[in-house]
């Protein structure tokens, strides 16, 4: 039986109609990918005002690993809103803030002693992590990566990499952000080894960046996504990030490990930085922390979150207390259903079903991701890996045709990303997966 259920052609006539309305009210900057308008969701499954149902390969950008409308989560955060809502804990405090980071501070990477901060969006997580790092350090330099999203705000907007749509026109940014190249297996000069290549980047850094670009004595921090995500799921070598936080160790930057997408159990571990054997100094999370309610997180060193001023961190809804309940049944249930183990087991199936299709098509020039963040790279030719954002976009309206909803990704628009909730059943993942290989199947 089909877990797709499409009643009207996709977008249907209530879809079409809320465009044009969205069209005379809404601003063009808000722009949407998939030009369906959501009804409900449940699991791994969208329903749209048309009626159509779709298996759901986005999870909100992968702020849903629980899946949509997850009754234990929603339950925690219904009891919350039946006895406050708001009082801001910067002047009015409240335990389920002070819970919620006392959690993170035991189950985020790193043998130390940690202290939380709590907030309200990835971008305003990032721009805490930067603060923190330029008080602690007294330094005012910031280094972030090519193909790097942190978010819209001022310094996430400064520290982002894509330039459209995300940063045209927006100038002038913050100073003192200077830029490393985020390691690229696929496109690495084909002479070299990787062992030769990752070499080569960390020599750079040493050799040539803290000379010609950024005095290291500058530079407050390292900001990294452990796995770039609108960078397009580039997964960097192991050995380059071990160095580079010794590196950063070595030279007092702090390490900051963007974790907004990766966290939570995404790539079969809890945290993506696992994988890496890293300790970073400060980690940002949100998205799926409270599964889609608006919450984000800060968690470090001691010493660095210590070192910020009384009232150096706030905001009005920054830490919610329906959000912070939410967040603590969102890691309660992560934990307790095994999620990261399931996202290992998702990841295994999608790799597996992508390699297969890589093998037997022209136009896709890599497959890769860790556990249940995977990606495919669609290209011209794999001789040329010219970057072919149209063949991608293309896939993705082939897929939502046909009831399955699906995001592109990547500095060039030409990546298609794979971001399904964890909880998703076999039945909805491989009949996902064959509505995403019947789309590059019919590719010419």
């Amino acid at each position: 039986m089909s877990n797709v259920f499409l009643a009207t052609k996709v977008p249907g006539p209530n879809s079409l109609r809320l465009q044009k309305e969205a069209g005379l009210s809404v601003s063009r900057g808000a722009a949407y990918s998939l030009p369906i308008f959501v009804k409900e969701a449940r699991g791994a499954q969208i329903t749209d005002v048309d009626g159509n149902t779709f298996i759901d390969f986005t999870a909100g950008i992968s702020a849903c690993n629980s899946g949509h409308c997850n009754e234990y989560i929603g339950e925690a955060a219904k009891r919350q809103i039946g006895k406050f809502v708001h009082t801001s804990y910067t002047d009015i405090p409240y335990e389920p803030y002070v819970a919620l980071c006392k959690k993170l501070n035991e189950i985020t990477p790193g043998r130390f002693v940690k202290k939380s901060a709590l907030f309200n969006t990835g971008a305003e997580a990032v721009e805490n992590a930067v603060k923190a790092a330029k008080k602690f350090t007294g330094r005012p330099a910031v280094v972030a990566f090519k193909h790097a999203f942190h978010g819209r705000t001022l310094m996430a907007l400064s520290l982002t990499s894509k330039v459209r749509p995300y940063k045209l026109g927006f100038g002038p940014f913050a100073p003192e952000v200077y830029r490393l190249e985020y390691p690229n297996i696929y496109r690495m000069p084909i002479d070299m080894s990787e062992k030769e290549y990752v070499d080569y980047l960390l020599q750079d850094i040493e050799n040539d960046f803290f000379h010609a670009v950024v005095d290291p004595e500058q530079v407050s921090c390292i900001i990294m996504e452990p796995i770039t995500g609108e960078g397009g799921f580039l997964v960097p070598p192991k050995r380059y990030v071990e160095e580079l936080v010794k590196i950063c160790k070595k030279n007092g930057i702090v390490f900051i490990a963007d974790e907004i997408q990766t966290g939570f159990g995404r790539t079969g571990k809890l945290f993506a930085s696992e994988h890496f054997g890293i300790q970073p100094d400060i980690i940002t999370m949100a998205k799926s922390l409270s599964n889609g309610l608006p919450l984000s997180a800060i968690t470090g060193r001691e010493e660095v979150m210590d070192s910020v001023q009384e009232g150096g961190f706030g905001g009005t809804f920054s830490g919610n207390p329906v959000s912070c309940k939410a967040a603590l049944a969102a890691v309660d249930y992560i934990m307790s259903n095994d999620l990261p183990g399931k996202a290992n087991n998702i990841g295994s199936i999608v790799h597996e079903r992508l390699l297969d299709i890589e093998r037997r098509s022209r136009f896709v020039g890599n497959v890769r991701g860790i556990g249940a963040m995977q990606a495919v790279e669609i290209v011209s030719s794999k001789k040329t890996k010219e970057f072919d954002k149209n063949k991608a976009k293309r896939v993705q309206k082939h897929a939502y045709e046909h009831g399955l909803l699906i995001l592109t990704t990547g500095v060039y628009g030409n990546v298609i990303r794979l971001l399904m909730p964890l909880v998703i059943r076999d039945e909805e993942l491989n009949e996902g997966l064959n509505i995403l290989e019947d789309g590059i199947r019919r590719l010419k």
